[in-house]
């Protein structure tokens, strides 16, 4: 017995547990073409949201039509080990627990992360599989995995060995909350209201000043100049003077330099080289003093004096009233700055001088700018992404690999000395020892006495490797995996990290296997809710996807996402699009159960069977080959709409109404037969989107062995179809809907047999006649060249129908309607044509606004023909 009603919860479980069983998900090299996807590896720790909903589901329907295609379909599913935020979440449940991270060594810490990462890790990739993603499970990787770290760690030792990494003194972008440095990506500026104060320095031996301007108050203890342009006339008596800090009462030289704009501001410049990168270059160029008044945690070191522990905002607002109370603070103004902050933390980043590891991108980057914007090897969709791309990469800058963090790979140099240069690069501490003795000489020299950088590398350093390393690509570049795999062919990805994941993909891709990672990156919007505000648990307007899962079926929430989901632009999420979806869903159970529940007898087909099926057929592959253009486009939303109005619209309303047998009457074999074959079709057009209920349905339709499953079934293969075929039944559509449209403006009651007489100016194919016979209850169909007298009329295109007047129509009532009609029509005529007479609107209105005045009046002057027509017939 076929259930009445579609049970989404029961079916999903039912048929994800079959997949799984049968290993349909899994995929190894073989005769056949791969088709292969690497999933953008979500936080380990994470859980889904409605970001990676849409993400992963349309992964899902390209992966899922490749195998309908017979491609050797590989999704390979991982997550991320996301150094900053997994070492947050592990730091304050230790501080939870009283434990500081500072009292632990970096194994007993790394144990709590594995812990941590055990307990919470995957739960996201099981909850994947509640979406029905269809991934190759036995492939998941992670990329703190051995074989993951590994190639991360041979990467670096070759980009070392190649001269491409390096360890410099420079100023990073320090993220206080996290305790580490960031790359300039990964920094965010955001506009922010705040002061501006302008500070006195007391010239040194006279009862002189000079007056400088800054928005950070607490970092004049770090002051070791002021500077001045060289060709400013105000200050040349400073020449060879010195200034005395305020508060600290450091005496600090008065410089020149033409990096000063002597039109901004005072004309006077603070110098910290600690905490500006401008700064330090000048320091630089200089000899200055360089003092880091701040601690990791951006609270201010011995330096700060009285205020040493204290954070900087506390500082900043205090160091304010001390300086108005000596005297120090001229003024204090309004001012909006532009803050950089932690991508990760949103905490704000401070300039910071220290010793990091960087990566030259220079030449790394060259191939990476060819392949999408010139040679088009590797293609973003949609192209106005090349844009932000180009940007991004033609103004690289070297890129800071190194993290003051323990969770992720530790950089692999060990040090044999105090020197900064005494340490050698290597794989293993082995390795190490046998080179650090090559380079110091010294035979003696054991492995205890080499102690390894302390620093982990950027998260990113080793998702960059992704489509490589998951084939084992690094670490056996010639296994069968990565020459069959590789380069893999779709990526599914957020435009946020466009630079951050996907340009360094394709550089690492280059770099290391001389080819592209993979050929189409189709970047997806953001998910928003209906007032377009970004989803946030603080607004409490970010849905629970298991929760929507729940309520509307997995295939329901598919559908409801990708209906609004074209590429690149931003989804504004209502949950009435899911609720569409499901009843989306009800639609098709409904079609299968009224296919299924007609009797089946051997009679003769009828001709608007024959019909019916001809046109769906055309119409079929019509829509097919729109399906494929979208899918060829990557909008994948178009092509889900195009299925959804060929079922909903083309099968249901019109097709099976088009076959469907009289009430209490048999349906002949042969039709029922093409039914079931089309409705098979459409399920497999429909599968990638709505693999389940597709799934529940295929199988219901007949016993079926696990190498029939729809899910590895053939795609719908498009063939020459006759197009004549559908634009006539769009006539014949039409002429339908004439019909019905008179029966319910005369009230006549469908059981009632009309005739039709047709004068076919048109010309227009008599093909189906009996569909509209039978949908229209009309007992005959007749041609000729005369107008028929005393019957209802109408018009589609220059063709006149005719409907001769029964007895059931009220003559005098549709005069009357007719003329009123007719009356408000030709008042209509007359003013559009009093419009397009007027010299004055015609010479100065747009063309278009033209074009629709003459259609008004070419419709109207059709109406009051066709009225006029109706009423001669009448009288």
């Amino acid at each position: 017995m076929i259930p009445a009603q579609y049970n989404a919860q029961d079916v999903e479980q039912k048929w994800y547990a079959y997949w799984m069983q049968h290993d349909y998900f899994t995929s190894k090299p073989d005769h056949r073409t791969p088709y292969t996807i690497v999933i953008p590896p979500p936080n380990v720790t994470g859980v889904l949201h409605m970001g990676h909903m849409l993400n992963n589901t349309i992964q899902d329907v390209l992966i899922r039509r490749a195998r309908l295609k017979g491609f050797n379909a590989c999704w390979v599913p991982g997550t991320d080990h996301a150094s900053i935020a997994t070492e947050a979440k592990v730091v304050a449940k230790l501080k939870s627990e009283g434990i500081q991270k500072n009292d632990l060594t970096r194994e007993e810490f790394l144990k709590h992360a594995w812990d941590w990462t055990d307990k919470y890790g995957g739960t996201i990739l099981e909850q994947l599989k509640q979406l029905g993603c269809s991934c190759d499970w036995s492939r998941t990787k992670f990329t703190m995995d051995p074989d993951m770290s590994a190639s991360v760690i041979r990467s670096f030792v070759d980009l070392y060995r190649k001269g491409l990494i390096y360890r410099g003194y420079r100023m990073v972008n320090w993220d206080p909350e996290a305790k580490t440095t960031l790359s300039d990506e990964e920094v965010i500026y955001e506009e922010r209201q705040g002061k501006l104060y302008h500070l006195r320095y007391a010239i040194e031996g006279t009862q002189d000043y000079v007056t400088i301007a800054t928005t950070r108050p607490e970092t004049i203890l770090g002051d070791t100049a002021i500077c001045i342009h060289p060709e400013d006339e105000r200050y040349q008596h400073l020449r060879g003077k010195k200034a005395i800090v305020p508060i600290c009462n450091r005496v600090i030289p008065i410089i020149f330099d033409d990096y000063v704009d002597p039109e901004f501001g005072t004309g006077c410049l603070k110098v910290t080289p600690a905490h500006d990168v401008n700064d330090k270059e000048l320091g630089e160029r200089h000899h200055l003093e360089i003092i880091d008044i701040l601690n990791e945690d951006a609270s201010l070191n011995s330096f700060g004096l009285h205020y040493a522990g204290k954070d900087r905002f506390v500082v900043r607002e205090a160091i304010a009233v001390e300086l108005e109370a000596i005297g120090a603070l001229v003024k204090t103004e309004n001012h909006l700055n532009k803050v950089g902050t932690s991508e990760r933390t949103k905490a704000v980043i401070e300039p910071r001088l220290s010793d990091q590891w960087f990566l030259r991108m220079d030449e790394l980057v060259k191939p990476a700018i060819k392949a999408v914007l010139e040679t088009e090897e590797v293609k973003l969709y949609p192209s106005r992404f090349n844009n932000t791309y180009r940007h991004w990469l033609e103004n690289i800058r070297d890129w800071n690999i190194s993290r003051q963090l323990w969770w992720g790979q530790q950089i692999p140099a060990y040090y044999y000395g105090d020197g900064k240069e005494d340490f050698v690069v290597a794989e293993s501490k082995e390795e190490a020892l046998v080179l650090a003795q090559e380079k110091t000489g010294n035979a003696a020299l054991t492995i205890d006495q080499l102690t390894q950088d302390a620093d982990a590398l950027d998260t990113w350093f080793s998702s960059w490797l992704w489509p490589m390393a998951v084939f084992g690509g690094i670490m056996n570049p010639e296994s069968n995996d990565f020459k069959y795999y590789y380069p893999t062919n779709d990526l599914v990805t957020g435009p946020d990290i466009l630079f951050f994941w996907v340009a360094r993909m394709i550089i690492a891709g280059y770099e290391y296997a001389d080819a592209k990672p993979f050929t189409n990156v189709y970047l997806t919007g953001l998910v928003r809710d209906k007032q377009g505000r970004k989803m946030s648990k603080s607004l409490g307007n970010s849905p629970e996807p298991l929760e929507l899962i729940e309520r509307f079926g997995a295939d329901g929430v598919r559908v409801g996402l990708l209906l609004s989901a074209s590429a690149g632009n931003d989804i504004l999420f209502d949950e009435e699009l899911c609720q569409q979806g499901k009843a989306f869903a009800n639609k098709i159970w409904n079609a299968f159960r009224l296919i299924k529940g007609w009797e089946v007898a051997t009679i003769a087909q009828p001709e608007s069977s024959r019909a019916a099926i001809a046109w769906y057929e055309a119409k079929l592959q019509h829509t097919l080959v729109a399906i494929e253009d979208n899918f060829d486009k990557y909008r994948i939303s178009d092509a889900l709409m195009a299925i959804y109005k060929l079922f909903w619209d083309d099968f249901c309303s019109w097709f099976l109404e088009m076959i469907k047998p009289g009430y209490q009457q048999p349906i002949d074999q042969m039709t029922f037969d093409k039914a079931i074959e089309l409705l098979e079709t459409n399920l497999k057009l429909l599968h990638p989107f709505m693999p389940f209920l597709t799934e529940e349905i295929w199988q219901y339709i007949k016993t079926r062995t696990p190498e029939e499953a729809l899910i590895i079934a053939q795609w719908p293969t498009s063939v020459a179809y006759d197009t004549s075929l559908v634009d006539d039944f769009e006539f014949a559509k039409e002429v339908i809907s004439g019909v019905r449209t008179m029966r319910k403006d005369k009230n006549i009651p469908f059981k009632d047999v009309l005739e039709l007489k047709v004068v076919n100016k048109e010309g227009s194919s008599s093909f189906f006649d009996s569909v509209i016979a039978k949908l229209t209850n009309v007992s005959s169909i007749t041609y000729g060249n005369e107008k028929v007298e005393g019957a209802l009329s109408y018009r589609v295109k220059s063709n006149e129908y005719f409907i001769p007047v029964t007895s059931a129509i009220d003559v005098a009532a549709e005069i009357d309607k007719l003329t009123a009609e007719l009356t408000y029509t030709q008042g209509f005529l007359k003013s559009v044509q009093a419009k397009l007479s007027n010299e004055k609107f015609v010479s100065g209105a747009p063309e278009k606004v033209i074009e629709m005045e003459r259609k008004k009046e070419a419709d109207a002057l059709a109406k009051i023909a066709t009225l006029e027509a109706s009423l001669a017939g009448l009288k």
